[in-house]
């Protein structure tokens, strides 16, 4: 709109709705060919051969054609159709067409099942390369991406359903239809374990299963009960936990029976939640429902804890991978925005609060891959088992913990724009949290970690070897390593968290220390592993090491 302004000197136009000093939006950009420290780490832990795949996903996080897709799959949520329109009980769930487009691009690029179908070295950490990615595409699909790789080596254990169902699963493609496993291109699976009265306290289950016929792995059995959360409840298939006469134990559920019909699965309510809103997760009823038994009866809670192995390396590889997100947007807005007559990067305190920010993405990205090589290695090497036992509740602790408040920060750095729902902030503001109650809460993993210290010792002591060949790079880490000692003595519950950050910090700084630049270790150390307590993001040292930090963590 055009006005005209008169002066004593005349009139001239004043154009009001010229946009200016917006920083736009963050396409074009390849997010993982720019990332340096992404695809050095992943070549660092043997997963470098996933490049060529991994490069061509993260041209498709700067497509704004698939960043739309994110936008309107999380504006247009699932909805719950239990009935058809002549009153049969139909239990679909409908999904706008953007949600299907980015379920297409995810499953047919391996997100789901690489590490399955390329069982070659560092097959985990190629793996956790395209979660990564994935992770700064659309957090909602992370949930079926997730639970079809971590369900894989349990299926693979029974016969009767590894037959039929593992190749549709680990397929590189994608396929909505709600028919018989036998008429379909892929398929996805869910999970169905926690109920209303018990939450994390599997035990408290009341869900029952009853053999049809024979006992034992592979028959048939017949379970009655209710889901408090069932996630991707579209899903071909689920793993389940129910009450048997000899306990808790696993069954898998097949949402369509052999003949084609459907079984008998029926999905109560969605669950209208905070974030994660592009992915449908449900209360679910059983009544006669047909299922088949995995592994023996009352050693189901062992059976999912193996599944949570894999699903906490994927939350702590998809906390960072958010992260990174947040942090690319974040640098994307205060370098191209102005205020003073510099751009927001270059006022002293915003390159301090910059700076930070490229500490946490790098120690969370770090910290994460080095799992994913842990768990690659842990079958061949022992101190790598006895490392990623350890390390994966620390990690899946640490690096969902670290979200929420990075996020947070982030957003603050756009300013009000940060805010407004067309923006991708407040959806990442909304989805931080939740990774660290996926699989196990804060409170939860760390008691898996006193598990750890008390039944295998041997993990504790490869730990502390591990930080120690560093003895001597920097006093400060010296001081931290000998505090974990002390912490580690003694009653622990009271004192888990405590020492369970400690870990995983002291980790982060070790691989600092190997990986990174001289100046981004001693600053991570000095800001971390000193004398800093309860501080907030942007309280390094003022100096001239955080430009060459922000510069060399820039995706641009």
């Amino acid at each position: 709109m055009h006005h005209a302004l008169t002066t004593d000197s005349g009139s001239f136009p004043i154009t009001t709705h010229e946009v200016l000093n917006q920083s736009g939006p963050f396409v074009g950009v390849n997010i993982y060919d720019g990332d340096a420290i992404l695809s050095a780490a992943v070549e660092r832990e043997g997963g470098g051969w996933v490049t060529e795949r991994a490069s061509a996903l993260g041209a498709a996080a700067g497509d704004p054609e698939v960043q739309e897709h994110s936008y309107l799959a999380n504006k247009h949520g699932p909805v719950l159709r239990t009935h058809d329109r002549f009153g049969n009980r139909i239990d679909a769930v409908d999904f706008h067409p953007s949600y299907h487009a980015l379920m297409q691009l995810a499953f047919g690029s391996g997100v789901h099942a690489l590490s399955w179908t390329e069982p070659r070295e560092g097959a985990h950490v190629a793996r956790a390369a395209l979660s990564f990615v994935w992770n700064q595409i659309e957090s909602g699909i992370g949930c079926p991406t997730g639970m079809a790789y971590s369900s894989v080596p349990t299926l693979r254990k029974v016969p009767e359903i590894d037959r039929v169902w593992t190749d549709k699963i680990i397929a590189q493609d994608y396929d909505p239809r709600p028919i018989a496993v036998g008429e379909k291109q892929a398929c996805t699976i869910g999970m169905a374990l926690t109920e209303k009265q018990g939450g994390s306290d599997l035990r408290a289950n009341s869900t029952f299963g009853m053999p049809a016929g024979l006992r034992g792995e592979g028959q048939e059995y017949r379970l009655t009960g209710h889901k408090w959360f069932c996630s991707a409840p579209m899903s071909d298939a689920f793993l389940t936990l129910a009450q048997t006469d000899n306990g808790p134990s696993l069954f898998f559920v097949p949402r369509s029976l052999p003949d084609g019909t459907r079984n008998r699965f029926f999905i109560q309510r969605l669950k209208d939640k905070a974030g994660n809103r592009s992915n449908a997760s449900s209360e679910i009823e059983y009544e006669d429902t047909f299922a088949l038994l995995i592994g023996e009866e009352g050693r189901g809670i062992r059976a999912a804890m193996e599944m949570a192995h894999l699903t906490r390396l994927d939350f702590s590889i998809g906390s960072a991978g958010l992260m990174r997100w947040a942090l690319n947007l974040t640098l994307h807005h205060t370098h191209h925005r102005r205020v003073f007559q510099r751009t927001l990067a270059e006022q002293p305190l915003m390159e301090n609060v910059l700076a930070d920010l490229c500490l946490e993405v790098e120690a969370a990205t770090l910290l994460g891959f080095a799992l994913a090589g842990h768990i690659d290695r842990a079958d061949l090497v022992e101190r790598d088992r006895l490392l990623e036992r350890l390390v994966t509740p620390a990690a899946k602790f640490w690096n969902c913990k670290r979200a929420p408040a990075f996020v947070a920060e982030c957003l603050e750095c756009h300013g009000g724009n940060g805010f407004i729902e067309e923006q991708p902030m407040p959806r990442l503001y909304r989805e931080a949290p939740l990774n660290g109650i996926w699989e196990g809460t804060g409170n939860v993993v760390c008691l898996d970690v006193e598990r750890v210290l008390t039944r295998e010792p041997d993990a504790f002591d490869a730990f502390m070897e591990e930080l120690r060949t560093e003895r001597g790079s920097n006093a400060t880490f010296d001081h931290y390593v000998d505090k974990i000692g002390d912490l580690a003595i003694g009653p622990l519950q009271g004192r888990m968290r405590q020492l369970t950050i400690a870990m995983a910090t002291a980790y982060e700084g070790l691989l600092f220390l190997r990986h990174s630049s001289t100046d981004a270790a001693a600053l991570f150390i000095e800001s971390r592993l000193g004398n800093l307590p309860n501080r907030a993001f942007g309280s390094l040292p003022a100096d001239a090491r955080l430009r060459g930090v922000i510069r060399r963590t820039r995706v641009a």
